[in-house]
């Protein structure tokens, strides 16, 4: 709930620097000279990408919930617990040794989105972000086209 409320607060943010940011893009491309043209079209583009990209990284999250939530439904979230810091974060070496048994499930099962979805969270749990969110992706696919075919 705490991440959520978060996320709702940086959209409300984005939000009104958008509106501060259309109102400064509307007077330089009214201005009539060249270079503020370019910099009104600049502000134009740059709030978009950023609004396509944080769209994006949040429709990734609902449906990594989504299938996180339909993994434990079905009693296949890993059950290994492993030490944490105060701060939440697991204790990386822990964390590492239970990573080869996930990786030796998606080896064997490479078509499996479950697998998938667990070597993501060993990944996270090691702190290797860029793997966890690849394999979490890998996962997505992978359990899209098994629901498209049931």
């Amino acid at each position: 709930m705490k991440t959520r409320i978060s996320v709702a607060l940086i959209a409300a943010v984005l939000v009104v620097y958008f509106v501060v940011i259309a109102r400064w893009a509307w007077a330089l491309l009214t201005s009539g000279t060249v270079v503020a043209i370019v910099m009104g079209a600049a502000l134009v583009v740059f709030p978009l990408v950023a609004a396509w990209a944080i769209g994006r990284e949040l429709w990734f999250g609902v449906r990594a919930e989504r299938v996180g939530l339909r993994l434990q439904a079905e009693g296949g979230m890993p059950a290994d617990e492993v030490a944490v810091h105060p701060s939440g974060r697991p204790v990386r070496a822990e964390a590492e040794a239970l990573f080869p048994r996930f990786r030796e499930d998606v080896r064997a099962h490479p078509d499996d989105w479950r697998a998938w979805y667990r070597l993501g969270l060993a990944y996270d749990a090691a702190g290797d972000r860029r793997r966890a969110r690849s394999a979490i992706r890998q996962s997505l696919r992978l359990e899209a086209a098994d629901r498209s075919a049931s």
